[in-house]
């Protein structure tokens, strides 16, 4: 999603530079106004926009992550007609292997797009963007309930790349516009809109499992989540209020990307945030599927991903507290060898217990990465105007990680489900 999920923010002291990255796809001039440096802190609209922020978190990146559940039955019911992820070295080989990287192309859409969703808030078009996203998420959603069985293109299109523009549309304005209306509070706001994600990540696989394999069927199961969706995303378009012009002279990404590939720290922090991000949505796309083919109970499999969201939302929530006693650096890499270690573990995935121990410990890990990889880049930006360039260069590079590796972990796990080769690939890098 790395993960190209909101980023959970430290303490107060360093809050104001360290959100700021995903807050505002900032500029040099982002700083507000003099007449306007007394923040409200709190009232109608203030509030009414922080909901917003958090319902659209909840329909945005709380529906990518719930992939995993269309992951299980797709490959079980609704795109059974080939060997899973079959590959050939034909032309159409090629195009079908990312046809079927469905899940990890949307959450790349979601990093790669938020680069020109936040040189388009910085100039002023925030509602543009909000309108349009929440538009094309319920269209996608709504269209996908068309696509048939075995059409691979109509799903790749539908909740692939519409759905993954929508979400790349939506990430970066429903946070900034947050930093309108908080300064001092600021921390405890964002504390608040984050885990909209989390909430839906865990709402939105409950539904769906349970009607997917209820009476409805796919096509009125996706028409119900796409009008929940949509009546959902029109409540966030009505509550959601600028209060602050657009910064006279927007990033400079091409600058910023000629600078920050000099540092030498950053390079690696680049480096590893790709490497990461090429394992890091294995279990969150294929931990259901792979309860399911090791005899774990029906129903007890499809609330996998919801101990492992649930088990995230804490991690994000307490990562701040870990991180201002050891550092954000050391912290960051720590949870990214946890994540490593709890993938290379599903190799042993064979019972309950199992599931559950490593939901929890893979949510956990997963969600202190998550809420460090912004602090981590705001540590390494040596100029805090150039920030939100720096961060959308680091989105963007680890977005590819997340965009192959989903796919490589298809190849290697082949028809005959041999879990320890994907595990084994997506837990190493």
């Amino acid at each position: 999603m790395l993960s190209t999920e909101p980023q959970a923010t430290l303490d107060s002291d360093n809050e104001e530079s360290k959100v700021h990255d995903v807050e505002s796809s900032v500029s040099k001039d982002s700083v507000f106004p003099s007449h306007l440096d007394e923040f409200p802190e709190g009232g109608l609209a203030a509030w009414s926009t922080a909901f917003g922020s958090f319902l659209i978190l909840f329909c945005g990146w709380g529906y990518t992550t719930s992939f995993g559940v269309y992951q299980d039955f797709y490959t079980q019911h609704y795109l059974t007609n080939k060997t899973q992820f079959a590959i050939s070295s034909s032309i159409v080989g090629i195009i079908e292997f990312f046809c079927r990287s469905i899940g990890s192309f949307n959450a790349f859409l979601g990093t790669a797009v938020s680069i020109v969703a936040g040189s388009l808030y910085d100039r002023g078009y925030f509602y543009h963007l909000v309108i349009i996203g929440s538009f094309l998420q319920g269209f996608s959603i709504f269209m996908l309930s068309f696509a048939k069985p075995n059409q691979y293109y109509q799903i790749f299109l539908t909740q692939g790349l519409c759905s993954g523009v929508a979400l790349g549309l939506l990430y970066v304005p429903s946070l900034a516009v947050v930093s309108h209306y908080f300064k001092r509070k600021r921390t405890l706001v964002m504390t608040l809109v984050i885990p909209g994600s989390s909430l839906g990540a865990i709402v939105h696989p409950i539904m769906l499992n349970n009607l997917l394999n209820g009476q409805l069927g796919f096509a009125n199961t996706v028409r119900a989540s796409a009008a929940m969706v949509s009546a959902l995303l029109l409540i966030a378009c009505l509550c959601m209020r600028t209060r602050l012009d657009p910064p006279t002279t927007p990033v400079n990404y091409i600058a910023a990307a000629k600078k920050c590939l000099h540092d030498v720290p950053f390079i690696f922090a680049l480096a590893g945030s790709f490497l990461v991000q090429i394992g890091f949505y294995y279990p969150l796309f294929f931990l259901q599927l792979d309860s399911v083919k090791h005899g774990i109970g029906i129903d007890f499999s499809f609330y996998s991903l919801v101990i492992l969201n649930v088990s995230s939302c804490v991690g994000r929530v307490t990562s701040g507290y870990i991180a201002a006693y050891i550092g954000v650096p050391n912290l960051t890499v720590i949870s990214a060898i946890m994540c490593g270690s709890v993938i290379l573990g599903t190799i042993g995935l064979s019972s309950l217990t199992s599931v559950v121990i490593l939901g929890v410990l893979y949510g956990y890990s997963s969600g202190v990465y998550n809420a460090m990889v912004g602090p981590l880049v705001a540590v390494l930006t040596p100029d805090p105007s150039e920030l939100g360039g720096w961060m959308g260069i680091c989105f963007f590079v680890g977005g590819f990680g997340s965009l192959i590796g989903t796919p490589i972990s298809g190849v290697l796990l082949t028809s005959n489900y041999t879990w320890w080769k994907p595990a084994l690939f997506s837990g190493v890098s």
